[in-house]
């Protein structure tokens, strides 16, 4: 009898056990794959690109079971409602054969609302449409289309909204490359100042795009470096806009950590350096990996940089630059917001011209001694120079 009252017993628990698993399963979010989700009419329906910033946009959270999915929305437009081709995958065609039907917006949004930069609508219609400034029409209809992806899932796409757009011609041109700047303990004048006019005169020091290198026209991504000199003990981490600390990278970013780094400052994970000497820092800045080496070579250490040229009549001891460093040895310059005509010049140490950088490159390149004029085109720039790799480059201020 005890026998048969165990056995029941033992049967009404596995019972239990398996209703309470079937329970629990019908209590957690199966992730699915949705097939679509909507995008709300805009509500402005006919902008003049020209007058406006932005065209705000509305849509539904793809329906993915209850999982709660991270999810990235970008909107894609077309001026005539095909969607076979994009801009990206045309410009990739060095041929020039592939022609694009309809852009993907670079904007990227998290939640289910977002602003449609006019600049980035004007950019797209004239990249589909090839219009040159004589034949941009006085009206276009716009189709647009938003997309969702998520880890797990395919890419899904909302319905087709239209509106009605003035464009104008605006000039198409390769996105500025991305660049990155060091901030930490020594460097540049000022510890830790990540300030947005800090670049240079305070306690950000930017890296430089490397000659010969590809960058996405549409990104500006690709691979930059920079090399300097570090002191035992000093930290230090990159970040991307001057001014915030949202977007960064550190230790964690390393890809050949080394036992002349450490993890420094617990969750801030900050580079440190463990030997003194010069390292050369690259950065590919499509994938965030850094690799740090330890810089082979002594480069010279000098009390000035000038920018002789045909503006000035190619005097070394003028126009001088301004040191970035002053906690740790220098071996990086700048000037801000210096205007030129066409011309030409070069870089040079020390008032004279026995130590002397140039290259037939602009507005970046490499320079090398006693090497080619560098050909200045007109404008107003913060130019940046690194003494160590001759490298320099010249920012077009807006």
């Amino acid at each position: 009898m005890k026998k048969i009252l165990f056995s029941s017993l033992m049967l009404l628990s596995m019972a239990l056990v398996f209703t309470a698993c079937e329970d629990d399963r019908d209590s957690n979010p199966t992730l699915i794959q949705p097939t679509s989700f909507v995008l709300n009419n805009p509500v402005n329906t006919l902008v003049d690109l020209a007058q406006s910033t932005a065209i705000p946009f509305a849509w539904s959270q793809p329906d993915y079971g209850g999982w709660p999915a991270a999810v990235e929305y970008q909107l894609e437009v077309s001026p005539t409602n095909s969607w076979n081709i994009s801009t990206d995958e045309a410009a990739a065609d060095e041929s020039g054969a592939t022609i694009a039907d309809f852009a993907i917006l670079p904007s990227v949004f998290a939640s289910c609302t977002g602003e449609m930069s006019a600049t980035e609508l004007a950019k797209a219609l004239v990249s589909i449409c090839q219009w040159t400034e004589s034949d941009v029409p006085e009206k276009q209809t716009v189709y647009v289309r938003c997309k969702a992806t998520t880890a797990g899932t395919k890419t899904i796409y909302s319905n087709v909204v239209s509106l009605e757009v003035n464009p104008y011609y605006i000039e198409l041109a390769d996105a500025p490359i991305e660049i990155w700047y060091l901030v930490g303990s020594g460097i540049g004048s000022s510890d830790w100042n990540n300030a947005a006019d800090a670049v240079g005169s305070g306690g950000l020091i930017p890296m430089y795009p490397i000659m010969g290198n590809e960058y996405d026209s549409r990104t500006g991504q690709g691979e930059i470096q920079y090399a300097g000199y570090f002191n035992a003990g000093q930290q230090f981490k990159l970040i991307l806009v001057p001014g915030d600390w949202g977007a960064q990278l550190n230790f964690t970013n390393v890809k050949n950590p080394a036992g002349f780094l450490s993890d420094e400052d617990g969750d801030n994970h900050n580079i440190g350096i463990v030997e003194a000497g010069y390292y050369i820092i690259r950065l590919n800045t499509a994938t965030s990996e850094l690799v740090i080496e330890q810089y082979e070579g002594v480069p010279g250490v000098y009390t000035q940089i000038g920018m002789p040229g045909a503006y000035q009549e190619w005097n070394p001891a003028e126009n001088l630059m301004n040191g970035m460093s002053t906690a740790v040895e220098n071996h990086d310059w700048y000037l801000k917001n210096v205007t030129y005509e066409d011309t030409e010049l070069k870089f040079a140490a020390d008032g004279s011209w026995d130590v002397n950088w140039g290259a037939g490159n602009f507005p970046y390149g490499i320079g090398t001694q006693g090497g080619a004029n560098i050909p200045v085109k007109a404008g107003t720039y913060n130019v940046f120079f690194n003494d160590i790799l001759g490298t320099y480059n010249f920012v077009l201020v807006e």
